[in-house]
């Protein structure tokens, strides 16, 4: 070869092989870290899109060809010293133009490849005209030269801090903290008899380890502690008085939360299996405010009975089997069946000895602004006295005495729902149901229930990531049957509807957390219109990472 740099543009190639080398180093972390790649990502000094593959033979690039005056330098480059590289469309693009950097970093390989050469004891393959080109060369680029080592060290340092404190290459770890200030009354005359007013100030702590195999499974694993009471019992109202975020442990005590894992079968099946699990990981909740932690501060507010009647699961949680079927670009169905866990405290959990429920939801949307849902529900419930259908829907009324035998319940629900996005800002959803009831005793009960709720939500508002709510609706209520009003007169005080009316507002401080102050009301609580409103004001806040 008599001139190995005679143009510019015979470099241009090895200025993308060194491009493709710092900026593919930077995109392999781009999912690791987002720190330090932002910092990566600042030191463009080449161009980002100039991704390279090397090239063993100039017959591998398709726009070069014999007749092109540089050809001959270009395969020389390639075949004695191998610092030619193509784009990832086998093109040399040989007319593009180049800045001083790029080419520096083009020089920068074929000095390193010169280098490996000569150390390997071959420097009788270099020739002295070559040599004494790259000398100018050097000279010529040594402040580009130095700038681009310089960055080539400083990503090495962030690589290899990326690598030594990575989490896992399989794992996320994402974790929420709420800090919860609630006051509650039952309408209860202050300090008058069975004034049950009181404040409080609580947290619940979740920490989830989200793990993928694949790319499209997900074994999750959550730990959660807390000390966020059922505020039914500690604070009065009944049981549709209770908070969103509560989590049935008050004792400080990390446990496991949930365990699931979800994969694909096929194109069109997705399955999910948990030994502790919940519903709404199966059965889409159908409502924009369902979320805890930054939606509805109520607990009636999240999900409708489809999801709720039995599903409480105890301290031991659930254990849950379902399938997703996409049926069409519009169309799912989801089945689900759930059961006690095996070490459920009445010794009765299992797959088919305890509180158990089957259930299936058709979910189809039309258009991007609308989707519907129908859903049915069979459920058994060994809750003795209680009918433990929604474990805080306000049923607790229809208790029953112990001396009729009632070992069960045996439900039958049918639910339908609807979301409708008005505009990119305003959402209307609702849903509503019926149930059916009988008891397992020698003297069969029956009862019918329904409920239904209705909310009216705006987001971004005055900023974005704000979100303001007005719910309003009917918790569980006694329809009333004759067949329970004969056997007994415990119902007689299931005179009125519940009815359940909440607002919020959440302000975005930041990324990572928000306020939402809001206040709701029950009204006749556990169907009986002798009780007092209950009254419950929240400021919730919420830390998400």
């Amino acid at each position: 070869m008599t001139n190995l740099f005679k143009n510019y543009s015979v470099a241009i190639s090895a200025a993308v092989a060194a491009s493709a080398l710092v900026s593919g180093a930077a995109n392999a972390q781009s999912s690791t870290n987002s720190e330090v790649i932002r910092s990566i990502n600042s030191d463009n000094l080449v161009r980002s899109s100039a991704v390279a593959q090397n090239v063993t033979s100039v017959s591998q690039l398709s726009d070069v060809r014999p007749t092109d005056w540089a050809f001959t330098a270009l395969q020389s480059l390639v075949e004695r010293y191998g610092c030619i590289a193509g784009y990832p469309d086998s093109t040399y693009r040989g007319n593009q133009a180049t800045s001083r950097y790029e080419f520096a970093a083009g020089l920068n390989a074929c000095l390193d490849k010169i280098n490996e050469i000569i150390s390997a004891g071959l420097a009788d393959k270099v020739s002295q005209e070559d040599l004494a080109t790259l000398q100018k060369l050097q000279e010529e680029f040594a402040a580009e030269l130095a700038t681009l080592r310089g960055r080539v060290d400083a990503l090495d340092a962030k690589t290899a801090k990326l690598e030594a404190q990575q989490f896992s290459t399989t794992t996320k770890l994402r974790g929420e903290a709420i800090f919860g200030l609630a006051a509650a009354s039952d309408g209860t005359p202050s300090g008058g008899p069975g004034d049950k007013t009181n404040t409080i100030f609580s947290y619940r702590v979740r920490l989830n380890f989200d793990t993928s195999f694949t790319g499209k499974d997900l074994l999750r694993t959550r730990l959660q502690a807390s000390n966020t009471p059922n505020i039914a019992t500690t604070l009065g109202g009944g049981p549709a008085s209770r908070l969103s975020f509560e989590s049935g442990r008050t004792d400080n005590s990390f446990e496991i939360n949930r365990l699931f894992y979800r994969f694909p079968i096929g194109d069109s099946i997705t399955a999910y299996v948990a030994p502790i699990g919940a519903p709404e990981d199966v059965l889409s909740p159908l409502n924009p405010l369902e979320s805890d932690g930054q939606g509805t501060l109520s607990r009636f507010g999240r999900f409708s009975p489809l999801i709720r009647i039995a599903s409480g699961g105890g301290a031991t949680g659930l254990a849950v089997a379902g399938l997703n079927f996409k049926l069409n670009n519009q169309a799912n169905l989801e089945l689900l069946y759930s059961a006690s866990n095996a070490a459920s405290a009445d010794g009765r959990g299992g797959v088919s000895g305890g509180d158990t429920k089957a259930a299936a939801q058709l979910v189809y949307k039309p258009s991007d602004a609308l989707t519907l849902g129908v859903g049915y529900a069979n459920a058994y419930t060994t809750s003795g006295n209680s009918v433990g259908l929604a474990s805080g829907l306000g049923v607790d009324g229809f208790g029953l005495p112990a001396a009729l035998g009632i070992t069960g319940y045996k439900s039958n629900t049918i639910t339908g729902s609807l979301i409708w996005d008005i505009t990119k800002k305003f959402t209307f959803n609702t849903w509503g149901s019926y149930t059916f009831v009988d008891s397992t005793s020698a003297v069969p009960v029956s009862a019918n229930f329904t409920s239904f709720a209705a909310a009216l939500s705006a987001k971004d508002l005055f900023s974005e990531g704000d979100l303001a709510a007005v719910i309003f609706g009917q918790p569980l209520s006694f329809e009333g049957n004759p067949r329970v009003n004969s056997v007994s007169t415990a119902l007689a005080n299931l005179n009125s509807k519940t009815y359940h009316l909440e607002a919020l507002y959440r302000f975005r401080v930041s990324k990572n957390i928000t306020i939402t102050p809001g206040v709701f009301f029950v009204f006749n609580p556990n169907n009986n219109s002798s009780n007092g409103t209950a009254t419950v004001g929240v400021i919730r806040t919420t830390f998400s990472f």
